[in-house]
């Protein structure tokens, strides 16, 4: 599955990030002008999920991995919440 921010959020003008989904990772892919840079996830790492869903605005998912913090903005709420399903979905999987 593959969401990605809206142009209009704050940092995803010209090129907004994107969230991949498969069965063994999260791939968070920041597009650049020249290169682009990718974060790999494995969802045995991810100890926690975090969503912030204002009223008005955008929304931010923020993944905690063994002490560290990989938060991204610019999603739907509706889209954060479908992240956060599939990502749990797929970790209950793996730990079977």
């Amino acid at each position: 599955m593959k969401y990605t921010a809206s142009r209009l959020s704050e940092g995803n003008k010209a090129f907004p990030i994107e969230i991949h989904l498969n069965e063994s990772s999260v791939e968070i892919k920041k597009p650049g002008v020249f290169s682009g840079e990718s974060k790999y996830l494995n969802y045995e790492d991810i100890t926690a999920i975090e969503i912030d869903s204002p009223m008005i605005g955008f929304s931010t998912i923020t993944l905690y991995l063994n002490g560290t913090k990989v938060e991204v903005h610019g999603f739907s709420k509706g889209d954060v919440q479908d992240i956060r399903k599939q990502i749990d979905q797929y970790r209950s999987l793996r730990k079977k």
